[in-house]
């Protein structure tokens, strides 16, 4: 009897010893897929993570881009409406012609234009005279077209009021007389 109690114990034992030495397959497959799944939510994480922070990154380079742009172009308002003044000046100039009479009021003209121009440019206005030149419908304004036999067609003949630029954005554009074929 001590030998068939002895027996009983000792198959139970090697049971359980085979049961937990060795897995399954299914449980070893089941395992296998687990560990892949979680790699490929580990690599959808890390790609999630890198496309936020280059989010971040491109949404913080246009902002600065955005702010760049607010100060280039904060003056474009002001700076057009003090473009009829120099306008007037221009005109006074023209105006006064060379009469002794006049000399000293059109040199306060002179001088107030001047320094006008002055903090024009400085703060990125610049005139645009196209005189001489080909028309360009991006920096001038057609307001007649005119025969000229002594220069080429499409050829500023005429500039009836200058065109400005703001750090290169056009402010206003120049009106102009522009030369045609003949007929």
């Amino acid at each position: 009897m001590s030998t068939d109690n002895n027996d009983a114990p000792e198959s139970i034992e090697n049971e359980e010893a085979i049961d937990a030495g060795a897995e399954s397959p299914t449980e070893e497959a089941t395992e296998a897929d687990g560990l892949e799944s979680l790699q490929e939510e580990l690599a959808a994480a890390k790609d999630a993570a890198m496309r936020a922070q280059a989010d971040a990154v491109n949404i913080q380079r246009r902002a600065e881009m955005d702010v760049e742009k607010a100060r280039k172009f904060a003056l474009e308002r002001f700076a057009s409406d003090l473009l009829p003044v120099v306008d007037n000046l221009e005109r006074a100039l023209e105006a006064s012609g060379n009469s002794d009479a006049h000399d000293a009021v059109v040199e306060g003209v002179e001088l107030t234009l001047k320094s006008l121009i002055d903090v024009l440019e400085k703060n990125g206005v610049t005139a645009v005279d196209p005189h001489g030149e080909p028309f360009d419908p991006q920096v001038a304004q057609a307001m007649s077209m005119v025969e000229n036999p002594d220069v080429e067609p499409n050829t500023v003949i005429g500039v009836m009021q200058k065109g400005y630029l703001l750090k290169d954005r056009l402010l206003r554009p120049a009106m102009v007389m522009v030369s045609k074929a003949a007929s």
